[in-house]
């Protein structure tokens, strides 16, 4: 049974990462896991934002404009994601995931950082058919180290070049199929230690991650291209700053 406590933090935390989520497409999975962690195991952690990431990702993902032609040209990176996803899920409750959390926010950040000197990278339409398999799988494997999602993931989809609302959507999408891959994962691993304490807190955590969502759309129809963009790549470098430095005390 889930104390007054603890519900209150989970909801203050999901409403946070659902904002942050609605207004860069990303961040919820993250900023969630990293807050959670400090109260709880990686794995636990990761189990309560199953639902929210999912049905947050789904929204996200079908309010978009061009579900069926992003889904043609990106479904072999969502094969990888599947099958690393899969693959790795039991390094989530290994001995070396804060090792792996630092790694994952020193190269967020630097990332970041690159986008905001707009020093990013495009990807050849002409090479897309061997690298999306390769980030796809490298993803997963990251996802189940760390439970999240954005590298390489975000960079890659970035450097397509997408315009706002489509590169919004393929986040979706990348992340939904993440989401499913890692619940899948954590089933087989054995993670799932109460799943019905975790899905009743998993539920409790709905709600709010689904107002700060619709609170972080609503700023993002308001921006410009160019402030997107900033916005964008400052979350991804406090993401990755926290993190890295969540990690490393």
């Amino acid at each position: 049974m889930l104390s007054i406590g603890a519900i209150a933090l989970i909801g203050a935390v999901f409403l946070a990462a659902g904002l942050v989520k609605g207004v860069v497409g990303m961040g919820l999975p993250t900023g969630a896991m990293g807050l959670l962690a400090v109260t709880m195991p990686p794995a636990q952690a990761a189990a309560l934002l199953l639902i929210p990431s999912l049905v947050t990702n789904l929204w996200q993902l079908f309010t978009g404009p061009s579900f069926g032609g992003l889904f043609r040209r990106l479904w072999t990176m969502m094969a990888g994601v599947v099958i690393g996803t899969v693959a790795g899920a039991g390094l989530l409750t290994g001995a070396h995931t804060m090792i792996a959390s630092a790694a994952l926010g020193a190269a967020l950040a630097l990332y970041a950082l690159l986008g905001l000197a707009k020093a990013g990278f495009t990807t050849p339409a002409r090479h897309e058919a061997w690298i999306s398999p390769l980030v796809g799988v490298t993803t997963g494997l990251v996802t189940g180290a760390t439970g999240v999602f954005v590298i390489p993931a975000v960079p890659y989809l970035q450097s397509l070049r997408l315009h706002k609302e489509d590169l919004v959507q393929a986040l979706g999408l990348s992340f939904t199929v993440s989401t499913l891959a890692l619940g899948l994962g954590l089933f087989r691993a054995g993670a799932l230690i109460s799943p019905t304490a975790q899905l009743t807190g998993s539920i409790l955590a709905l709600a709010p991650a689904l107002a700060g969502m619709f609170i972080g759309q609503a700023l993002r129809q308001r921006m410009s291209v160019e402030t997107f963009r900033t916005v964008f790549f400052a979350g991804l470098l406090a993401l990755g700053l926290y993190l890295a430095l969540d990690a490393a005390l």
